[in-house]
């Protein structure tokens, strides 16, 4: 989604030297299996990563992929206009379901679950992989309760995340 009440972080890059701006090419250029990406860093920074990282750390194919990533701005036009479209959509679903959601300007939503067994965010994670919708948990990221859904396949999802509300209010 395109707000313009932030930057995206070349001015700090630009004034202060630790603070490094990267980005990937996963959704917004349907590039996820790729694994490429870029930074945007000042010379110091920049020489201390290259000093440390492998010496061929992006396949031949991936940059080819990346350039033509690039150019392809209508791609990026229409990935844009999906996530702006659904990221509303689905945060409003989910929360009619009963479930919290954190404000969001990316790519996915943040989801947060209770304590009570039959709504943790770990049963959530489990009941919508045993519907083949993958998500991700954020314990990793100091946030135990809650979940991170990527905007896709939102349709199933909201209908995954009223469908586990129902059940664990009838005790599972």
């Amino acid at each position: 989604m395109r707000k313009n009440d932030y930057t995206a972080g070349l001015e700090m890059v630009s004034e202060f030297s630790n603070v490094v701006m990267t980005r990937t090419f996963s959704k917004i250029h349907g590039l996820a299996a790729v694994r490429i990406g870029w930074m945007y860093a000042s010379e110091e920074v920049c020489d201390i990563i290259n000093r440390v990282r492998g010496p061929f750390n992006v396949s031949g194919p991936g940059l080819v992929a990346g350039a033509a990533a690039i150019n392809d701005t209508k791609h990026v036009e229409m990935s844009a206009a999906h996530n702006e479209k659904w990221l509303d959509w689905l945060t409003q679903e989910v929360r009619a379901a009963g479930f919290d959601v954190t404000p969001s300007v990316a790519n996915f939503i943040l989801v947060h679950f209770t304590h009570k067994p039959g709504f943790t965010a770990k049963e959530a994670e489990a009941f919508l992989a045993q519907r083949g919708l993958i998500v991700r948990g954020v314990g990793s990221y100091h946030l135990p309760d809650a979940i991170r859904i990527p905007i896709g396949t939102d349709e199933a999802v909201a209908e995954a995340l009223r469908d586990f509300a129902e059940q664990g209010a009838k005790g599972g």
